[in-house]
């Protein structure tokens, strides 16, 4: 049987037989997944989509938290981050935000401490966006969002948020801009909403998308069967903005149109998409 393999997004995909596989491996355990091709037939009786890059932008929420957690570890009241500091404050994980800015501000002192008081900061910051206080101006709602899910509402179509991040980080931030575009509480608007650790939909929990996270599949599988309860994979399709996610929808199965401006194109990953555009708005022709 003829074999070969390449690599994209990190991701090593496997050509056996004709047939495509994506193996996944997070240190020292590997997860191999099939990569079928994955067919759409509109009208959509069920939508999902992620988060953060996809329906609302909270980058400068974070540098924000960022820049609370070394005033606090400094003690200074007045520090800020340099323009330049920024792209490395953005996209990675917290661990490394946390240590470049030990590094370049703060030697010596240690990532342990600072990422205690990060998760402090974060929460406390959290907390007063729920009350509608704080810096709320910072979670910015995607182009087209609310002529968006108003379409969808109204045609009766499903719709599903799923993302990776912790209930505590994402509750607020999508509560945030439901606020900004006049849409009430998210939690009663979506169908289902699933995050890092737990699962909104019925009053059930337990997801393993936190364990496992994109570009793993689960995290959409449970939100299309469990949350949405919908079985037929044709009838429903995902957007993403991130290639970790366009991989996790299309080894979950699902069909993906992608947005514009996220890491879908610098990935090599725009063959998986069946459209891509730049506003949430215009994926409703493909949709509905």
């Amino acid at each position: 049987m003829d074999t070969s393999a390449f690599k994209v997004h990190g991701i090593e995909f496997l050509q056996v037989g004709g047939e495509t596989y994506g193996r996944v491996t997070d240190g020292a355990s590997h997860a191999l997944y099939p990569l079928c091709p994955a067919v759409f037939e509109k009208p959509a009786r069920a939508v999902m989509t992620d988060l953060d890059g996809t329906t609302l932008s909270s980058e400068m929420f974070w540098v924000y938290v960022i820049e609370c957690t070394m005033r606090e570890l400094l003690g200074d009241k007045k520090f800020g981050l340099e323009e330049a500091d920024l792209p490395f404050v953005c996209g990675y994980t917290t661990a490394e935000h946390l240590r470049y800015c030990i590094g370049k501000y703060a030697p010596g002192k240690s990532l342990a401490e600072a990422n205690a008081i990060y998760h402090r900061a974060a929460r406390r910051e959290l907390d007063a966006v729920l009350r509608g206080e704080g810096n709320t101006g910072s979670f910015v709602p995607a182009p087209g969002l609310k002529e968006f899910l108003l379409a969808l509402k109204k045609s009766g179509v499903k719709i599903g948020l799923a993302t990776s991040g912790l209930e505590y980080k994402a509750v607020p931030e999508i509560a945030a801009v439901f606020r900004t575009i006049g849409l009430g509480d998210p939690l009663a608007f979506y169908d289902a909403v699933i995050t890092g650790g737990k699962r909104k939909d019925s009053g059930e929990y337990g997801t393993i998308g936190e364990i496992a996270a994109k570009p793993h599949p689960f995290l959409y599988s449970e939100l299309a069967c469990f949350g949405l309860h919908e079985p037929d994979p044709r009838r429903v399709i995902g957007i993403e903005d991130s290639a970790a996610g366009v991989l996790s929808l299309r080894f979950a199965g699902y069909a993906v149109l992608g947005v514009n401006g996220g890491t879908i194109a610098a990935s090599g990953l725009d063959a998986l998409c069946l459209r891509k555009r730049d506003s949430l708005a215009d994926f409703l022709d493909d949709i509905l």
